[in-house]
């Protein structure tokens, strides 16, 4: 793959959930809501303070994160459905 995100922004591939309940009923695609999990593909250098250091990202191609229900912008790149996002949209590391 050939895009690599800038400054502080990640490039996202989502994990699929689970495809049944606890109690072992299958989830239909229509129930289903999009995963708020995701594994990082690629990141940008990292954010520029004002006098021009480099604010370096806390993530890394690789780490497995979790985000929020609405963040990113969805982009399809060599066919495959892929989230861009700000770091700061990243609620936590799994």
């Amino acid at each position: 793959m050939a895009f690599t995100p800038l400054h502080d922004r990640v490039l996202v591939r989502r994990i699929e959930g689970e495809e049944k309940t606890a109690g072992g009923l299958i989830i239909p695609e229509s129930a289903k809501e999009k995963p708020a999990e995701g594994e990082i593909i690629s990141a940008g250098e990292g954010a520029r303070k004002d006098n021009g250091e480099l604010i370096p990202m806390a993530v890394k191609a690789g780490d497995k994160v979790l985000f929020g229900k609405w963040s990113g912008t969805e982009v399809t790149i060599d066919g495959e459905e892929l989230l861009i996002m700000k770091e700061s949209d990243i609620l936590g590391l799994l």
